[in-house]
């Protein structure tokens, strides 16, 4: 095989891979994370353009293409360590370690057990960076999954034993 057809194999690959990790299957996984919390609905209906102007920009891209609906920003399940093992399951069914590995310790997308945040740690920001997302990488998710189900991947991020050693990039 050549090495032009090779790199352009490779790299067919890896757009198939991000395409995937980025919305495609959503409603797959959408439906094997409706097992974790019974009762809630979670890919939403319809597109849903109510987030607010502030939040929505042209730089997100909106996981399955529904825009997230606006929501509060306090979390309800902080320190219970049973939603933090729903979100933990919420963060591999959600394909979120397809992008920040397995732990969350970090592979194409940067690490989210290391505490150190480019957006911050705050709970808020973590809600926001998972249901409104952000540019250059991060899909909104607010689109296919309900608010307490992003709180539950945050409160898993926040059960994550931060690493005694870390390396010397910070944002």
């Amino acid at each position: 095989m050549s090495r032009r057809r090779a790199r352009s194999l490779a790299f067919g690959l890896v757009a198939l891979g991000s395409a995937t990790a980025c919305g495609r299957g959503a409603a797959d996984r959408a439906q094997s994370a409706s097992e974790i919390v019974a009762g809630s609905a979670i890919v939403a209906g319809s597109a849903n353009d109510s987030a607010p102007p502030s939040i929505r920009y042209d730089q997100h891209i909106f996981a399955g293409g529904i825009a997230p609906a606006g929501a509060q920003f306090a979390n309800p399940f902080r320190g219970d360590l049973k939603s933090a093992a729903e979100g933990e399951q919420l963060f591999t069914t959600m394909n979120c370690d397809g992008c920040h590995g397995g732990g969350a310790t970090g592979w194409v997308g940067p690490s989210l057990s290391d505490g150190r945040w480019k957006y911050g740690g705050a709970d808020a920001a973590l809600f926001t960076s998972i249901f409104y997302g952000r540019p250059e990488g991060m899909p909104a998710y607010g689109g296919v999954l309900v608010a307490p189900l992003a709180w539950k991947i945050v409160t898993y991020l926040n059960s994550l034993p931060r690493p005694k050693a870390l390396p010397t990039q910070s944002w």
